[in-house]
């Protein structure tokens, strides 16, 4: 027997309304209760929790600090039922002066550093209390200013929101993910804020423009400079968001480069980390050392010693490009309003929704203030009638069993009036208390009528508060810390420059190993080869400069020369750096300034005179300048002497020289070129003879021919035996070195 399923009483729902409505129920939970902030007091439900429970233990900035752990506690076992680790990480964010641009909490003990803001001890072992600057979010906060809610149990209460004499939020800023929106709002100077708050004040219909005459940007704890351009800052205050360029500050001292600020949230060893890293990839040959100097008195004092000659402009340049010393800083200005909604609001915005919570606020200040000096006032009223009739007052007393209700009628007093009276001490009634109650009344009554003019006058009520923003302006302002200067853009320095200028003879193997070895003097061919390959080719130039090679297919790669492995090994396969086409196999190499000129060649006997400058390839798959038949392959390209008259030698590989002049042969950027040397065969289709090498004869030089182990020089004047126009076939070369393997021109 099947038991059936008894829905009756239970709500039925689809999955889909029941899901979605789960979710929008957390989201607007995280938005409101976690993540952003009220724009009333700048608070975040757990930070405004935490300063509320240090103000009710009495650890206000006159008292003596108390442990953390003893805040911590009471936060989380009456306002706030989370986790106490986030609780304390709270705290301490407000405690950091490097983090907070006017701290709320006054730490004692570890609370972290500008290089590991996590490293603080744990809330066993510091204290804390409150700061000056947290009297002017308290200040206000019994005096009938804000309501109050039941904590989450209902044993007790706490308020909504702080009443703030100041605009928090915009001092200290705030960053927050909650669901679907985010909130980055920048810390700000507070005698900027107060002196925009007041020209607000005169002046309702003010712009984002003129408001900035007062607020110039962003004013971060840590200093540094702000970079970007006037008209960026001005869109970000206008739409409530976009990103500011940060970037450090420094000094030259004694030749030295001395870092005084970072950008917010960076830490000095992470910069010298990243500096330290391109010094031992070799990419920072301006460098010579790097110090942290930083102390209690300098906490930010990060020294680069350059080396002499060094342009520190461009050398900080490429460091504020390439490194954290200069950081962009997201904008975005989501917060809660006064309606308790969530939106994006500009400077504006933020500004006049503030005065209108602190007029709110004033008001009920006020108010507050009026109604306990009017029930004052009417208890004098009362005390005074006592005073007047005291025998009467002292003969009911003495005579009526229930004094009070006597005492009403026939003094027509209220029961409050008449509850004061039963409650005086026989020492308050000498005559000198007359005295002392006309006074009080007199005090009171003055008192009552300047708050009715103020709450009755929209003036007044302008006038105070703009009184009281200054007057704590005065008390808690400073002098703002982040410059604001328009700089152009940090460029990084071209690869080429990142590298020591030093003279080095790039070689090449058979197998496509390549190394640079220091100096010109080198002979390549007596260096150590792994076992089977041997020497190919070889380039003088200098370590900063693009070290080129081209594949059998006419390819060429490039790369900085001074990255090449050294020649005390063996080198580095070339394959491992770039990507060159099935089969290919590496040819030769090039170095040399940009103008250096190269003579391009393939085996088939084409080529053209080419300019470093057109080759440079930063792909891995190199760049395609030579074009080669199929099956041929490109031989070693050969340097071209600068401003001399020069002749070209080409050989076949049956022995046939021909030599010509350079000026019979085009300048291409890339192509098949001219003829050199004329090869019989269709394009390598039952030819056997081949062009095996080419090279460029300074005038006056001579010609090394070399076959395997052995190296004949033909002198200028004998080269005339070789001489011909370009294109034809050439003359043997004696027997016995017809079996050339490679040709070098020499001056």
């Amino acid at each position: 027997m099947q038991n059936s399923l008894n829905l009756e009483g239970v709500e039925q729902q689809a999955l889909k309304e029941y899901t979605e409505k789960a979710y929008l129920d957390y989201s607007m939970y995280v938005i409101l209760d976690r993540a952003l902030p009220q724009i009333g007091d700048g608070l975040k439900p757990v930070q405004r929790r935490i300063i509320y429970s240090m103000s009710e233990l009495g650890l206000s900035a006159s008292s003596k600090p108390k442990k953390s752990a003893r805040t911590v506690g009471d936060v989380i076992g009456k306002f706030h039922p989370h986790g106490d680790s986030a609780c304390y990480e709270a705290m301490v964010l407000m405690a950091q002066n490097f983090s907070y641009r006017y701290t709320v909490v006054d730490g004692q003990g570890n609370w972290g550093s500008t290089d590991d803001p996590k490293s603080f001890a744990a809330m066993r072992y510091t204290e804390s209390r409150l700061t000056p600057y947290a009297k002017s979010l308290l200040q206000e906060l019994g005096q009938g200013t804000v309501d109050w809610v039941p904590n989450f149990d209902g044993t007790m209460t706490e308020p909504v929101v702080l009443p703030a004499r100041l605009p928090n939020l915009l001092l200290n800023g705030t960053t927050g993910i909650a669901v679907g929106m985010s909130t980055d709002v920048p810390p700000h100077n507070l005698r900027e804020v107060a002196s925009a708050l007041v020209h607000l004040l005169d002046n309702p219909k003010a712009t984002v423009a003129q408001l900035m005459k007062h607020i110039k940007g962003p004013d971060y704890p840590t200093g540094g400079e702000l970079v970007s351009p006037a008209s960026e800052i001005r869109e970000m205050y206008s739409t409530g968001s976009g990103t500011l360029r940060l970037r450090a500050s420094y000094k030259i001292e004694n030749g030295d480069i001395i870092v005084t600020s970072l950008p917010h949230q960076i830490s000095g060893s992470k910069i010298l980390e990243q500096i330290a890293a391109q010094m031992r990839n070799k990419k920072l040959p301006q460098v010579d050392d790097l110090r942290d100097e930083s102390d209690h008195e300098d906490p930010t004092r990060l020294v680069i010693s350059k080396k002499r000659g060094v342009d520190v402009d461009q050398l900080m340049s490429h460091l504020f490009s390439t490194t954290s010393l200069e950081r962009t800083a997201r904008v975005n200005m989501n917060i809660i309003g006064l309606n308790g909604r969530p939106r994006s609001f500009s400077l504006l915005d933020i500004l006049k929704e503030w005065l209108t919570f602190r007029k709110n606020t004033v008001k009920k200040r006020l108010s507050h203030r009026l109604q306990i000096v009017d029930d004052r006032l009417h208890i004098l009223d009362g005390l005074l009638v006592a005073y007047l009739n005291i025998d009467e007052v002292i003969a009911i007393i003495r005579e009526e069993d229930e004094p009070k209700p006597v005492l009403m009628k026939r003094f027509k007093l209220s029961d409050p009036q008449a509850e004061a009276i039963l409650n005086l001490r026989l020492r308050n009634l000498a005559k000198l208390e007359e005295m002392k109650i006309r006074g009080e009344q007199d005090e009171l009554s003055a008192e009552r009528d300047i708050l009715q003019k103020t709450l009755n006058s929209a003036a007044r009520l302008k006038t105070l508060i703009k009184k009281e923003i200054l007057e704590d302006a005065e008390a808690y302002g400073d002098e703002r810390r982040t410059r604001i200067v328009e700089r152009d853009a940090a460029q990084a320095l071209d690869e080429t420059q990142l590298v020591a200028s030093e003279p080095v003879t790039v070689v090449l193997s058979q197998a496509g190993y390549a190394r640079a070895a220091k100096g010109h003097e080198i002979d390549p061919t007596t260096l150590s080869y792994r076992s089977g390959d041997s020497f190919l080719a070889a380039a003088q130039g200098r370590s900063n400069q693009l070290a080129m090679f081209i594949d059998s297919t006419g390819r060429v790669y490039s790369v900085i020369a001074g990255t090449l492995p050294s020649a005390r090994g063996q080198g580095e396969p070339l394959s491992s750096r770039f990507k060159p086409p099935d089969g290919a196999a590496f040819c030769g190499t090039m170095i040399g300034a940009a103008e250096q000129k190269y003579l391009l060649a393939s085996d088939a006997g084409y080529g053209f005179i080419a300019t470093l400058s057109d080759l440079v390839s930063r792909n891995k798959a190199g760049k395609a300048i030579l074009r080669v038949p199929p099956g041929g392959k490109a031989v070693v390209p050969a340097a071209v002497p600068p401003e001399t008259e020069c002749l070209i030698a080409a050989v076949s590989s049956i022995g046939r020289l021909l030599l010509f002049e350079l000026e019979e042969l085009p300048e291409l950027a890339k192509g098949k070129g001219n003829k050199l040397i004329n090869i019989p065969g269709k394009k390598y289709q039952g030819g056997e003879e081949t062009m095996v090498a080419a090279a460029v004869v300074p005038e006056d030089g001579s010609l090394q021919v070399y076959t395997g182990t052995r190296m004949m020089t033909i002198k200028w004047d004998d080269l005339d035996d070789y001489y011909g126009d370009r294109a034809l076939r050439g003359s043997l070369l004696p027997k016995g070195w017809r079996k050339v393997e490679r040709l070098v021109g020499v001056e």
